[in-house]
């Protein structure tokens, strides 16, 4: 049987974390990953350029069943310490709105420098090595595995087992239920998981608004359950998309409505009547496309029935259109699901984790990291930066 201190499984973000700081101990760690490309999901991010962090992470940035258990491994590693890595590479980097930081050049940059400090760590990695078995053993975890390009299973033991398997989200680059079935193995509970930060669908009839207007954007505020976000909001062939959805999808559950404020800087309504207590000669598209796309405000008025010049239109009527732009009630049918999905909601229950080395409480040596963990933030930065945190943490004790 081989040997090691720490088998880390899972080469994502948060695995490559880990794996870096347990090797800075003089841990000896085995990293290994069933894909054949490492950290994908790192690659594809930000639009090819990796949004690493973002400036103003904090706890409220995050949902969990448990929302104080991100506390102490974000205060453990920071994104002012992130930023201090990045720096210390090179790696030129800009901020664009609400704090995002995105590599200016490629997100492979990222890569690459968690892949020189692994190495400098000592670190070894196998990618496309599949998980055969893993069991319980007097000093620690004895792991089976299975190199995909060899046909001989060989068994490793060590002290500690870390699980940075990640969730369900994107399964066209390797995303499996693999962490999941190892908690529940060894007796730890799973928050029930769903699709996260993902565009969401509708009915025939609102989809058929959508797809007339696929490609508008606008600046919006959406709510649900108490929530709001105040994005850009994008239609497409398939529903609703952009920031301000994806990050309500995270609180919307079947059966609710959402509301959309198509212009959160104007009061539509006492615009339009303005307008028109000045002569409203204007038609009433012809105003409201001042505030909204003009494709938007034509479909609007359509859609409502309303229609002519301001000073000919009742108030009533101009009152349902400025609702309309400013409350639009709709209820979504679903949601496009993990494919399209950014990240899990869910996972591995806090409860059964510590906080501050972020190891299972049941059972010493084995660690949950990353996405795997019911620990979700927000759009911008806030998921990166809790896999490096939680990686970290982990790192230091495995």
């Amino acid at each position: 049987m081989e040997e090691c201190d720490v088998i880390i499984i899972g080469a994502g973000a948060a695995g490559l974390m880990c794996a870096i700081e347990a090797g800075k101990r003089g841990r000896k760690v085995w990293l290994v990953d069933h894909a054949s490309k490492i950290a994908e999901k790192i690659r594809i991010s930000g639009g090819g350029r990796c949004n690493f962090t973002n400036t103003g992470t904090g706890p409220d940035n995050f949902l969990s069943q448990n929302p104080h258990f991100c506390k102490s491994a974000l205060t453990q590693f920071s994104q002012q310490d992130f930023v201090a890595l990045v720096e210390r590479y090179g790696i030129a980097y800009h901020e664009k709105a609400l704090g995002q930081l995105f590599c200016d050049h490629k997100a492979q940059d990222i890569i690459d420098m968690l892949l020189a400090e692994a190495a400098a760590a000592n670190v070894q990695l196998d990618m496309q090595t599949d998980i055969l078995r893993i069991e319980k053993t007097d000093t620690g975890f004895s792991v089976e595995t299975k190199a995909q390009t060899d046909a001989a299973p060989v068994r490793t033991s060590c002290a500690s087992l870390v699980i940075a398997t990640g969730g369900l989200s994107i399964p066209k680059i390797g995303a499996t239920k693999f962490g999941y079935d190892v908690a529940r193995q060894f007796g730890l509970g799973i928050v029930e998981t769903r699709a996260a930060l993902v565009p969401l669908t509708f009915q025939a009839e609102i989809l058929a608004l959508c797809k007339s207007l696929a490609g508008v954007s606008v600046d919006a505020v959406v709510r649900c359950a108490k929530k709001g976000f105040s994005e850009a909001m994008l239609f497409t062939h398939r529903g609703l998309s952009g920031p301000s959805i994806l990050q309500i999808s995270s609180y919307w559950r079947e059966g609710l409505a959402i509301e959309v404020d198509l212009a959160p800087q104007t009061n539509v309504a006492a615009h339009l009547l303005s307008a028109k207590a000045q002569g409203g000669k204007a038609a009433i598209e012809t105003v409201l496309s001042d505030i909204i796309p003009k494709r938007l405000a034509a479909d609007i008025c359509q859609s409502e029935a309303v229609s002519g010049r301001l000073v000919e239109i009742a108030n009533s009527a101009i009152e349902k259109i400025g609702a309309a732009v400013n409350h639009w009630q709709l209820k979504p049918a679903g949601s496009e699901g993990y494919r399209t999905a950014e990240v899990t909601l869910g996972g591995v229950d806090t409860a059964g984790l510590s906080s501050k080395t972020m190891q299972a409480k049941n059972l010493p040596g084995l660690f949950f990291i990353g996405e795997v963990v019911d620990v979700t933030g927000h759009l911008g930065g806030y998921n990166f930066q809790w896999a490096w945190s939680s990686g970290f943490v982990a790192g230091q004790h495995a």
